[in-house]
């Protein structure tokens, strides 16, 4: 069986395709929205510092809200600002009739308590999900704003017909972003969910029960061939970048790719597979936000 499989490459999970198709189907929502409305939905994305990886994503989530007709409100504050300097600016943020959603760009320099302010985003612009409240939403299975990453994972299984309802889902990490509302997201698909993290004792043995398996932790080539149980679902949200020989960089995933290609039946690459969703949940968020300010 294991000769078998090996002839059979996973099947990717392709999710810039997935994206793409999800922020057409943004832009054809819009234009009716907007004529009643009278204003395009706005995104405002706060980054604080020069983090030259932040710049790159702040750049790209403006460059898909011009594709989908979402109007940008891009700030950015000098490294050293003051707590209450970017609290200052949520709060305008939050009562701006323009805004729909609110995005901290993460990480924030390390004197600025990223917590304290994600709390100050009002609930109802919350565009990454991550506010106590909706948080709070995904816990009881009530409807509300998704963190971004996990619900572009979602969306993904769904996309390729992978039902989560009554399979071995295993998510390797326990961060609020991913690890644990990629899990209740799951359990509320009705998968069986187990969470590893570092205090696992035996990674392998928990892995290999996984239908679907969810790494989430930031360790390049962390899951290998052997810890899989053949013909799993994989879906990699690990980002690392690793060193080439030639002095450059690449992004990686959790994941020894090559390695697992003949064991699992799906698989959701770095980059390519989770990355673009996350843009493309976020654009959503923003949308359903305008949708029910202006047009509910």
């Amino acid at each position: 069986m294991a000769d078998e499989a090996s002839q059979t490459l996973a099947q990717r999970l392709d999710g810039k395709a997935l994206a793409n198709k999800i922020q057409q189907e943004l832009k054809d929502r819009i234009t009716p929205l907007q004529e009643k409305a009278g204003r395009p939905p706005g995104l405002a994305v706060i980054m604080v510092g020069d983090n030259p990886a932040s710049a790159v994503y702040v750049r790209n989530k403006e460059r898909s809200c011009e594709r989908v007709g979402i109007a940008s409100f891009g700030k950015h504050l000098p490294k050293d600002a003051t707590f209450e300097q970017v609290a200052d600016l949520i709060h305008e943020l939050n009562a701006n009739d323009l805004v729909d959603g609110i995005l901290v760009q993460l990480p924030l320099p390390d004197h600025l308590d990223s917590v304290a302010l994600l709390h100050l985003i009002d609930p109802a612009k919350d565009a990454d999900g991550l506010h106590p409240v909706n948080l709070g939403h995904l816990v009881r299975s009530e409807t509300g704003l998704r963190s971004c990453t996990p619900a572009g994972v979602m969306r993904l299984l769904e996309e390729y017909d992978i039902n989560p309802a009554g399979k071995t889902a295993v998510v390797v990490g326990r961060s609020i972003l991913v690890g644990k509302p990629i899990a209740l997201m799951l359990l509320e698909a009705n998968a069986t969910v187990t969470i590893a993290h570092s205090r696992t004792p035996d990674l392998a043995a928990v892995t290999r029960t996984a239908d679907i398996l969810v790494p989430a932790v930031g360790r390049p080539g962390l899951i290998t061939a052997d810890m899989l149980k053949p013909g799993a679902v994989v879906v990699d949200v690990g980002i690392n970048r690793v060193d080439k020989p030639d002095g450059g960089s690449k992004l990686v995933g959790d994941i020894d790719a090559d390695s697992v290609q003949g064991v699992a039946s799906y698989l959701a690459p770095v980059p390519g597979g989770v990355g673009p969703m996350t843009v493309a949940m976020l654009l959503h968020n923003t949308v359903l936000s305008y949708s029910q300010r202006c047009c509910s």
